[in-house]
């Protein structure tokens, strides 16, 4: 049993939660970075809070009627976060596992739920573009309207995007024009309108998508 002078001693020894993660915070603050991070709480007694008002699921997400305005909207930052950049990730995953352990397809559609033709794609798209070209500031969706590009290609048309602020289907009818308006300069050098492009590595079709 401790004594009443150890006792003291050792409650200001131990760690302060909510201290350190100010430490941290500030440490992070100080270093910067140059991609966006994830929303992150500002204190580990607002994180155990928010952990409490807060219920995800695999097909749901429910909180508490306390929850706060400042709360609601850091869930929002992280769940945008994490459904555009999935796509970045597994492809980032597999393409680890493919080169360290000669993974299969097989197994990661075990333990992802994508199907292979998916993973695939994702591999693919991934390996498009290294993480230095990949833009912040547009969606997966994308990058993979103009994976099939050439390089200067992509840079250009996802440039355009960036500064227009583009969507997803403006700029699909962008890549259009453009087929169309080659195709009649030289009609042999483009599918004829309708056709699916596909990936040469694992054929998946971009146009029905």
């Amino acid at each position: 049993m401790l004594d009443q002078a150890t006792a003291p001693a050792l409650e200001q020894c131990a760690p302060d939660p909510v201290r350190e993660s100010s430490a941290l915070e500030r440490e992070e603050r100080d270093r910067g970075g140059t991609h966006q991070r994830l929303a992150v709480v500002p204190s580990a007694e607002r994180e155990a809070s928010g952990a409490r008002r807060v219920s995800l699921t695999r097909i749901s997400w429910s909180a508490a009627t306390d929850l706060d305005l400042a709360e609601w909207i850091a869930q929002g930052q992280r769940i945008a976060v994490m459904g555009q950049s999935a796509g970045w990730w597994v492809g980032d995953w597999l393409r680890f596992g493919n080169a360290k352990y000669g993974e299969k397809y097989s197994r990661a559609t075990k333990i992802t739920g994508y199907d292979a033709q998916t993973l695939m794609n994702m591999v693919w798209v991934a390996t498009r573009f290294e993480a230095s070209r990949r833009r912040e500031k547009l969606s997966w969706s994308h990058h993979v309207e103009v994976a099939a590009l050439d390089l200067l290609s992509q840079e250009r048309v996802l440039n355009r995007a960036e500064g227009e602020r583009l969507s997803v289907r403006d700029l699909r009818e962008l890549l259009r024009a453009e087929r169309r308006a080659k195709r009649d300069e030289d009609p042999e050098s483009e599918p004829p309108e309708g056709a699916s492009l596909v990936c040469p590595n694992c054929g998946y079709s971009f146009e029905e998508h």
